[in-house]
């Protein structure tokens, strides 16, 4: 029995897991194109913020582009017992040309 409940509880992480990532990846999104229209950075936090708790934000420039990388650390995988941050990165075209 205890195997099956480590079973379980491994799977369940691993959708929570897959969750966050897809969550991320929509603020990442997001975070871009709110930074490529020249939004304010409390705005651009706002943003990503809404849709992931205790997200990170860093961006930077790639010629004609603005990227954002959104990351957050994952909570309650394996219990807590693993330190899990992931993260995701989107472009968006600068000055929305």
């Amino acid at each position: 029995m205890p195997a099956v409940a480590l079973v379980l509880v491994c799977c369940l992480s691993g959708v929570q897991l897959a969750g966050l990532q897809v969550r991320l990846q929509d603020a990442a999104a997001a975070t871009a194109r709110s930074l490529a229209r020249d939004d304010s950075s409390s705005s651009v936090a706002a943003t990503a913020s809404a849709l992931v708790a205790s997200a990170r934000v860093t961006s930077q420039q790639r010629g004609d582009l603005v990227c954002a990388t959104v990351s957050a650390p994952a909570r309650n995988a394996l219990l807590g017992l693993l330190p899990i941050t992931l993260s995701a990165s989107s472009c968006a075209l600068a000055g929305g040309k």
